[in-house]
């Protein structure tokens, strides 16, 4: 288990740190309850594992030799956060039963968001490039702890948001609310061009 310390720590960093599905399961937490983000939190744990077993088993290569194909990838990354972040920013506050569940962010969209999200597509290519090798360990069996490690860690943003829509009672608290996690949702997509 000792080759595999350093690639657990950094598994916990990748998924501990903001990033845009944590910051979306965080916000439909606090706009919709804790039912609302198990989904993002299932979706994009699942798709990061999968990332990492697809990359681990030779899609990292083909991404390498086309940096091309990463650069429109982020794009389209930054401008599918840019949406996500305007839909929460402009997020009614006073919410039917039937609106909050057409509004609350899927499963399926937080998957399809790590498609297209720098950040796991970076964490997959360094874990493949630099833990991969060193831990000896093959490509599913760093996708299963990856995937161990990034639930708990995203369970705790969505807890997170819970707490803070549990303190959010006015509705011009919840609406300033719903336009911080947009700008922070729609940012993280163009900060992480830039990284």
């Amino acid at each position: 288990m000792t080759p595999l310390l350093p690639f657990l720590l950094f598994a916990f960093v990748a998924s501990i740190t903001p990033g845009p599905t944590n910051l979306l399961a965080m916000s439909n937490s606090a706009r919709f309850g804790w039912r609302a983000s198990l989904p993002i939190v299932w979706g994009g744990c699942l798709a990061s594992a999968a990332l990492v077993l697809a990359v681990g088993l030779g899609l990292g290569s083909t991404l390498l030799a086309s940096p091309e194909l990463a650069h429109v990838l982020g794009y389209a990354g930054a401008l599918w956060l840019s949406y996500l972040g305007w839909q929460i920013a402009r997020t009614p506050v006073e919410l039917d039963a039937t609106l909050a569940a057409e509004r609350a962010v899927s499963g399926w969209t937080a998957a399809s968001l790590q498609l297209i999200n720098p950040k796991p597509w970076t964490v997959a290519l360094a874990v493949v490039s630099v833990f991969m090798a060193s831990a000896g360990a093959p490509a599913w069996l760093l996708a299963l702890l990856f995937l161990l490690i990034a639930v708990p860690c995203m369970l705790l943003w969505a807890w997170l948001g819970l707490q803070a829509g549990r303190w959010l009672h006015s509705p011009r608290g919840l609406r300033r609310f719903n336009q911080l996690m947009g700008v922070l949702l729609a940012g993280s997509g163009w900060l992480g061009l830039l990284a």
